[in-house]
């Protein structure tokens, strides 16, 4: 065992220190319940942030997602998915929609009828800096961050004061600093779920030289909660089991299986850094019976409860099993 110095110089650390978010506005989307609308699939990172009210994310595949105020949805591969006030709502594709009701000059969309209103800033983003790009593909295909969770609750309030008087004015250069606003929240989630990733040993700077290898740990990053095995994922690549096994071990370090572990209890700790999802549903997004299994494997792994890494949003030194 080794004890990971989370305040030290690891290159992993310094590189998430160092993170610069490059985000831009889209839109600000003033609606009035019933709305609904899907966004296409598209090679950008996008994000959503809750400025009033409240909605629903979903993307195929994942659970359904309720958003309120102060809450930020990063889909870090550019989904497709659909954004709507209630679950039963219709819903019209983006495109559609933006040309029914055009953007006015300060980018801002209205639509709805009459029901309760909620507010979302929407849009795009790019990693700058030292970050490489393989550290957006560790992140989920949905990561959700509320305020509180990661510690910001502090300062939002007074920026949500002041966003909102930027909703209100529709001044010109509101955009920008809506541009500025998403750069810290984007910053703060990233970094917050990466560090549980980091404390895994699950960060790699650069791609794996071996493409099959590399397709079949993107498919246990993706769906950690796949019942994998060895055979499953050989099967997905197109190997035998004893060859996939040989040569994920030397692309990898160690075997499917180890890593799997890993990849699950890494992204584990990313959703009770930066969620208030309970550990039964954390559990459940990341491929473990119930919360008394997630429990015991964290346990073992990082020698600390999943409920003291949350309380300490992972600050303290974690003994690292190698």
């Amino acid at each position: 065992m080794k004890l990971l110095n989370t305040a030290g110089t690891d290159t992993v650390a310094e590189l998430l220190t160092t993170l610069r978010v490059h985000s831009s506005v889209y839109c600000l989307s003033e609606l009035r319940a019933p709305w609904g609308f899907q966004v296409d699939g598209a090679n950008v990172a996008k994000f959503h942030l809750v400025l009033e009210g409240a909605c629903w994310l979903q993307v195929d595949g994942v659970d359904a997602v309720r958003l309120a105020a102060g809450e930020l949805v990063i889909l870090s591969r550019g989904e497709r998915h659909t954004m709507r006030d209630d679950l039963e709502s219709p819903v019209l594709g983006l495109d559609l929609l933006i040309a029914e009701h055009p953007l006015d000059d300060q980018a801002r969309l209205r639509c709805g009828s009459d029901g309760p209103a909620t507010r979302l800033l929407c849009g795009g983003f790019a990693l700058g800096g030292a970050i490489p790009a393989p550290l957006l593909a560790m992140l989920p295909q949905v990561l959700h961050m509320d305020a509180v969770s990661t510690g910001v609750i502090g300062w939002l309030e007074p920026v949500f004061a002041l966003v909102r008087q930027e909703a209100d004015r529709a001044d010109p250069g509101a955009q920008a600093i809506f541009a500025k606003l998403a750069d810290v929240f984007l910053a703060q989630a990233m970094r917050s779920y990466l560090v549980g990733a980091e404390r895994a040993g699950l960060l790699r700077l650069g791609p794996l030289a071996d493409p099959h290898i590399g397709a079949a740990v993107m498919l246990i990053r993706d769906q950690p909660a796949g019942h994998w095995t060895v055979q499953s994922l050989a099967r997905e690549v197109g190997m035998s089991r004893t060859l996939f096994s040989t040569r994920f071990r030397r692309a990898v370090g160690e075997s499917p299986m180890r890593y799997l572990a890993r990849v699950r209890l890494g992204q584990a700790a990313g959703y009770l850094a930066t969620t208030k999802l309970s550990v039964d549903a954390v559990a459940r997004r990341t491929g473990y019976a119930d919360g008394a299994a997630l429990s015991k494997a964290f346990k073992r792994e990082f020698e600390t409860s999943p409920g003291r890494y949350r309380e300490t949003r992972g600050t303290v030194g974690i003994l690292q099993v190698r």
